[in-house]
């Protein structure tokens, strides 16, 4: 599959309306693919995945990290998902092959996220506690749940937009966008979008439509002059794990564990839930551990 993934940062009404709009089919397929996610789990996950990357693009330093967990009541259990401000984004469910009848002829995710539960932002960006920002889940449908986090915890009036279309091959569309009105936007600037942004077609179907970002960005705000200040951002599903980090994670269990490890198994194998990567060790390898 060609990889047209992408994230454009737009402006619009000369400046008073900022919109980050992104394509992530093959970032949302990599996922599935790595996960072997089930149609609704690959909605969840996906719908997760657009989102994460539309809010890292606005971190500002190279070694920012930003972390969203949901954790709702629902059979699908917890998502974690983390990028980097590239962004380079790896991710996890916890019950990827959960399966639920179509709600309304569409992909339950509420049903499969649940509607009592937490949504969790831990930005790491350098400073001396990380900020975290907890909301309680909404919907369970992701966008709504994310435009609340806005509301609430960073008092923007956040629109929302994020959808993934699946068929028997995988991920056949995935996009969203974030549309945040400035300080400066007028009355009538916000009336118009929440007008336009309610009539709007699913992202998913503009999509598949054939609809660009720009279109999209045109058709959401009114506005046929928008201005795209950036274009060059490409999302990505890439997992940092090494053995070196897997060894310090060995590390921090302490000398006992390790030692219990060695005294039942003769080889200890560790999996990454990001990628899947499997990591072995000898005994000989763990009692080399415990010395350092």
């Amino acid at each position: 599959m060609e990889n047209d993934d992408k994230i454009l940062k737009i402006l619009a009404y000369n400046g008073r309306v900022i919109i980050d709009c992104a394509i992530t089919t093959n970032l949302v397929e990599k996922a599935r693919l790595t996960h072997d996610l089930s149609p609704v789990a690959t909605a969840a996950l996906g719908r997760t995945l657009t989102i994460t990357s539309l809010m890292a693009v606005n971190m500002k330093g190279t070694n920012d990290k930003l972390t969203v967990q949901i954790r709702g009541n629902g059979p699908l259990g917890g998502i974690v998902v983390v990028s980097n401000h590239f962004p380079k984004i790896k991710a996890y469910v916890q019950n990827p092959h959960v399966d639920l009848p179509l709600k309304n002829g569409k992909l339950d995710v509420g049903g499969a996220v649940g509607k009592e539960g937490y949504l969790n932002i831990i930005k790491d960006i350098g400073l001396k506690e990380p900020y975290i920002g907890m909301v309680p889940l909404v919907t369970g449908e992701i966008a709504e749940d994310f435009a609340n986090y806005f509301a609430n915890s960073e008092q923007t009036n956040t629109a929302v937009a994020l959808g993934v279309l699946v068929n028997k091959n995988g991920v056949s569309k995935s996009g969203g966008y974030i549309v945040t009105p400035m300080p400066d936007a007028t009355e009538d600037d916000i009336f118009i979008l929440e007008n336009r942004i309610r009539e709007a077609k699913p992202i998913s179907i503009m999509l598949s439509d054939g609809m660009s970002l720009l279109d999209i960005a045109k058709d959401i705000t009114g506005d046929e002059n928008v201005k795209i200040i950036e274009d060059k951002i490409i999302p990505l599903y890439e997992c940092d794990c090494s053995r070196e980090k897997v060894e310090k994670s060995l590390k921090l269990l302490g000398k006992k564990e390790i030692q219990d490890m060695i005294d039942t198994k003769t080889t200890i194998e560790t999996v990454c839930q990001f990628c899947n990567k499997k990591y072995k060790f000898t005994k000989e390898e763990l009692e080399k551990l415990i010395k350092e």
